[in-house]
């Protein structure tokens, strides 16, 4: 870190440039390429080049959820408390860069032991990864509300960082199996890939704390000092909104986690070709960096609940695609273009959302709490990446799949995997386009940015 130069706190007033907001979604582009391997590929992994047994690979990504949740509420507190010349979460996003990068190469490193041992292995590097990435995340997820008060700022922010987030999944989805293939093929191919993309996790979190910067301050001079369980527990239920968007993101990283789970799945098992997968995550990621190009025009002219629900009615039809022809690579392909095109309006605005909240809590409350809102906030993402990879390993295990890279999967299986593909994400969608209905938060959220710049707070 010698070589960069870390940037201290600036005014309130003053406006992100183009290098920090791309410093900001370079962060996610770093964290997207682990957590794509984690989501995508990892249970294909353990299962079919590691031999563990799906339903066990299952009940272990719930379980690390679950840990994660304790953690997470344990980091956001010491966020909030914490106070230096980077601000609060600046410093764990770079004491945390480092550690989560190591830890993605570590879960691939499985030795040649006896099953026992690989299980004990497997449990303990997949929850050291999940404790870096929730740490980390938490830490850069609330940046977010410390970087500007400015709605439409944070509009671009968040473009930013879906943005470069969608590159980071895509370079992984479109990569990782041409890669393996071009290192041999083998399990050392896929060590040798874990370690390239948990170095590069590493260096774009460290650009990102030294390149953002922190400029809100609490209205309320004693926060820190109210920050005790009881009061931050009442702040929390008062806020509506975020509660709505807990559970938001709680079904939306429920269904991206075990869509994108499937997708290998589903190419090797319905396509008969495992090298389709490739082919669908360039579907899935490059369109919607091209749709990205709009979404700034988007929010400004339909506001974030608008767009949400845009993006989640276009999804829903994506998800219907495949009916036409289950065993089609061209219909697939289809739907996940469309796919591609609707999430925009999900991932461009699911953050914004809950940094709004953030602002409406003090607003409603006096108490500002950013670290631990966007920690539990990210405790429903946690949650949901967790139910989202135990639910895939939970069902395909009860209906019988056979772990092994050769084995045969009975019908009953294969019916499985396309509900898991096509019926639970629409299922999940609908659930979604209900809670975005009765979010209305942006119709009066100019006022509470006003009331806390000049620190009034409801009455």
């Amino acid at each position: 870190m010698s070589a960069l130069t870390i940037e201290e706190q600036q005014s309130e007033t003053s406006t992100p440039g183009f290098r920090e907001r791309f410093a900001f979604g370079l962060g996610d582009y770093g964290t997207n390429l682990t957590y794509t391997l984690m989501v995508t590929f990892l249970a294909y992994f353990y299962t079919d080049v590691v031999g563990i047994s799906a339903v066990l690979v299952g009940s272990l990504m719930f379980f690390a959820r679950v840990v994660d949740g304790i953690i997470c509420v344990f980091v956001g507190i010491r966020i909030d408390k914490t106070d230096t010349r980077l601000g609060k979460a600046r410093p764990w996003v770079l004491w945390t860069a480092v550690p989560f990068g190591l830890s993605a190469f570590l879960m691939a490193t499985v030795p040649g032991i006896s099953d026992s041992g690989k299980i004990i292995y497997v449990c303990v590097t997949y929850l050291l990864a999940n404790i870096f990435f929730t740490a980390n995340n938490i830490a850069y997820g609330s940046l977010l509300a410390l970087i500007t008060r400015d709605t439409y700022q944070r509009g671009i922010l968040s473009v930013f960082r879906k943005g470069l987030s969608t590159c980071g999944s895509l370079t992984v989805g479109a990569f990782t199996l041409p890669l393996v293939a071009a290192f041999g093929n083998s399990h050392t191919s896929w060590i040798i890939v874990f370690a390239i993309f948990g170095f590069f996790t590493a260096l774009c979190l460290l650009l990102t704390a030294a390149w953002t910067r922190e400029r809100i301050k609490p209205v309320n001079k004693e926060n820190r000092n109210n920050i005790r369980a009881g009061v931050v527990a009442v702040s929390m239920l008062k806020n509506r909104y975020w509660l709505m968007i807990f559970f938001y993101l709680l079904i939306t990283f429920t269904s991206l986690t075990a869509l994108s789970t499937t997708s290998v799945y589903y190419s090797r098992y319905i396509l008969q070709d495992v090298s389709m997968m490739s082919w669908i995550s360039v579907a899935q990621y490059l369109p919607g960096l091209i749709t990205l190009l709009v979404i700034p025009y988007l929010i400004k002219r339909l506001g974030k609940r608008n767009l949400a629900l845009l993006g989640l009615t276009i999804c829903s039809i994506a998800y219907l695609l495949p009916l036409i022809d289950k065993t089609s690579s061209l219909f697939v392909i289809l739907a996940t273009v469309v796919r591609s095109i609707g999430f925009c309006g999900i991932g461009a605005t699911m953050f914004a959302f809950l940094a709004d909240t953030i602002d409406y809590g003090e607003w409603k409350t006096g108490l500002r709490i950013e670290g631990i809102l966007f920690s539990a906030g990210t405790l429903g993402q946690t949650l949901g990446m967790g139910l989202g990879s135990a639910s895939v390993g939970w069902i395909l295990g009860a209906a019988g799949f056979v772990s092994g890279g050769n084995a045969h999967q009975s019908k009953h299986v294969l019916d499985m995997i396309e509900f898991l593909f096509i019926f639970f994400p629409f299922i999940l969608a609908m659930l979604n386009m209900v809670l975005i209905w009765f979010y209305n938060l942006d119709g009066f959220y100019d006022r509470v940015a006003a009331d806390l710049s000049r620190g009034v707070f409801a009455k």
